[in-house]
């Protein structure tokens, strides 16, 4: 097969949040000393930019079939405003190297000094346009990323677990209160036993937690890695077939 191709895209998203309803009391009216009871109604309009790299199976042209896709979080070190930054690990990279792969792969940039957890609705949004736009197969949607972005996965598909049909995160964690947010979501985590930057107990932690409410959670671990658990795992065809396994649709029947 053909190797794919690398889109480099910039989705400016607007983001409309209405907050409350009305005021009951005015400033003129206030006792000191005392509470007053009070509403707040306000429009909040949100605009972010996501500069992303896109990636298309070479036989995407042909025909009309829908592809799976992936949604990729790499780390911090990758974050910034320069696309190329991505290809220096995780999917971007091996796609650099010639890598060919049968999903559309979608790989969000995180600006500097922000972190992952804390843009779920940029990241959100952005998946909501390549579906729009993009013969994307919905039912087979998967997320995965590393260390940062592994965090990045934890928190995405805690807060939207029905957009994912199954997640990989890499050398990440979360908090166990959330676990149950993932009963339903197959998850199969990554990580080095010497990983010295992010503990490994954060990925047990989780999985375990989300075994015990009986979800479908599994954690390979490195013996001999340290924090870098991702080459070994995206090198690994397992991960994809495994991904392919699951559909969202599944946990329906």
């Amino acid at each position: 097969m053909k190797t794919g191709k690398f889109v480099q895209g910039l989705v400016c998203l607007g983001l409309m949040v209405c907050v409350g309803c009305g005021t009951t009391m005015d400033a003129k009216s206030e006792k000191a000393g005392e509470q007053s009871k009070h509403m707040l109604n306000k429009k909040i309009m949100k605009v972010a930019d996501c500069n992303y790299l896109l990636y298309l199976p070479a036989d995407y042209s042909k025909g009309d079939k829908k592809w799976p896709l992936i949604l990729f979080l790499h780390g911090a070190g990758e974050r910034g405003r320069n696309l190329e930054e991505l290809k220096k690990q995780g999917l971007p990279k091996m796609i650099a190297q010639g890598k060919s792969f049968d999903f559309v792969i979608v790989s969000p940039q995180c600006p500097m000094d922000l972190w992952w957890p804390e843009q779920t609705d940029i990241l959100i949004t952005l998946l909501d346009e390549i579906e729009a736009k993009y013969r994307v197969d919905t039912d087979r949607v998967y997320l995965t990323g590393l260390s940062m972005g592994g965090f990045g996965t934890w928190t995405l598909a805690e807060k939207y677990p029905n957009r994912f049909a199954a997640i990989a995160p890499i050398c990440g964690g979360s908090e166990q209160y959330a676990a149950y947010k993932l009963r339903r979501v197959p998850v199969w985590a990554f990580h080095g036993a010497k990983d010295n930057t992010v503990p490994l107990a954060r990925s047990q932690d989780m999985v375990n937690a989300i075994k015990k409410i009986g979800g479908d959670a599994k954690l390979t671990i490195y013996p001999e890695a340290e924090h870098d658990s991702w080459t070994e795992t995206y090198n690994n065809p397992e991960l994809y077939e495994w991904f392919l396994s699951h559909k969202i649709s599944d946990r329906t029947k």
